[in-house]
């Protein structure tokens, strides 16, 4: 079990005189690196080297002798890095060799805002030390740390995320098939359905005449595509479905099940709740619904008082998934206190307001469906699906 380095968990006061603290500005070319060394409080050690684990485990040696040079011991080494696309897997590494690593979110740090700022990665190390110096004095509004998964959780993800890649792409060649036709004033016709082939074949253009030979040969391969797509989605649906089957489920597979007990949820959106969401640990429902973006954004100054809407900074994936449950809730779950709630404020208003009003629905909906998992405490007038 990686500890995750969240700010969940308050950070352990640390001791200038044995704590090597690095700061990573991670990039594809190069790592540069920016240290607070024992002994040398008023200078920030900075180096460029080489993009790789082993170059960054020879860099905090090379800052462990430089402390004992000045007669302190690193007897601790703390690091952070921002998250992004390296993912966590240095993270992992420097954990297994007994650093302390921390992952910033990048959006949480603080930058300057003049028109005109001086950018390099020497100074975005710089800030990013000053940051994890701040955060680890006591200050945990300094940034937001993020938590480390399990590797097996992130793995799982993939599956989720490459579905709707793969949806996207379905849509995408449809769309292309849709758009030729439409140039040659054909008929109804969708890819989709399983007598493609000879629909295909029974096409006439809006003279009356066979598909042109070129039009008709771009169609055949993105059809070929198309199939390929299809078959890939229903080999992930079919891996999807058999964790409702399984009888010894693991933590992540007990949450999709009784999930997907309750009325107007199905298998994807759970699994998506699941592996997206709630296979982390989360202090409390705010900072649940502040990972998936739905936190409100006042904008209040002086005589200004204005409501920005959603901050949108969070999870998109499970920020969708909950504002499509939260119009499914209202039809399967209309007794629910959540469903009674939204029609309360929301029943004499129009379309538009409905609609901002949905997202709040959504926000209470979520921490009523973690703490169903988590606690298996039941929403509030929520009914469950029959047994079969």
């Amino acid at each position: 079990m990686f500890e995750a380095s969240t700010s969940l968990n308050c950070p352990v006061t640390f001791d200038h005189d044995s704590t090597l603290v690095v700061a990573i500005e991670l990039s594809a070319k190069n790592w540069v690196l920016a240290a607070h060394v024992p002994g040398q409080p008023l200078n920030k050690a900075k180096q460029t080297i080489e993009a790789s684990a082993d170059a960054l485990m020879s860099a905090i040696n090379g800052y462990r002798v430089r402390a004992a040079a000045n007669g302190r011991a690193a007897e601790r080494v703390i690091t952070v890095y921002e998250a992004g696309w390296s993912g966590f897997w240095l993270a992992r590494w420097l954990i297994g060799r007994g650093i302390e690593a921390n992952v910033v979110q990048p959006s949480s740090v603080l930058v300057d805002r003049r028109m005109r700022r001086a950018k390099s990665d020497g100074i975005d190390a710089d800030l990013l030390l000053r940051t994890l110096l701040a955060w680890l004095r006591g200050e945990p509004r300094v940034c937001s740390m993020v938590p480390v998964p399990e590797e097996a959780d992130e793995d799982a993800r993939r599956s989720v995320r490459e579905r709707a890649e793969l949806i996207a792409e379905r849509i995408s060649l449809t769309n292309s098939i849709g758009a030729i036709l439409a140039t040659l004033g054909t008929g109804e016709y969708n890819p989709l359905r399983r007598d493609r082939w000879q629909r295909l074949e029974e096409l006439r253009t809006a003279l009356d005449t066979p598909l042109p030979p070129h039009a008709r040969s771009k169609i055949i391969r993105l059809i070929g595509r198309l199939e390929l797509v299809l078959e890939q989605i229903a080999q992930i649906d079919q891996e999807r479905d058999a964790i409702l089957q399984e009888v010894t489920p693991d933590a992540a597979g007990r949450m999709i099940q009784q999930l997907t007990q309750l009325r107007g949820i199905g298998v994807q959106s759970a699994t998506i709740l699941v592996r997206e969401a709630f296979v982390r640990r989360f202090a409390n429902g705010k900072a649940l619904v502040s990972y998936a973006g739905l936190s409100p954004t006042p904008y209040n100054s002086g005589a200004t008082e204005r409501e920005q809407g959603i901050g949108k900074a969070g999870n998109r994936r499970l920020r969708t998934v909950m504002i499509e449950l939260a119009w499914v809730w209202q039809r399967y779950q209309p007794d629910a206190s959540q469903v009674r709630w939204f029609r309360e404020r929301a029943g004499p208003t129009g379309r538009r307001m409905r609609k901002v009003m949905v997202v709040a629905l959504a926000r209470k909906l979520l921490v009523a469906l973690w703490r169903f998992v988590t606690d298996g405490v039941v929403p509030e007038g929520a009914v469950m699906k029959p047994q079969s």
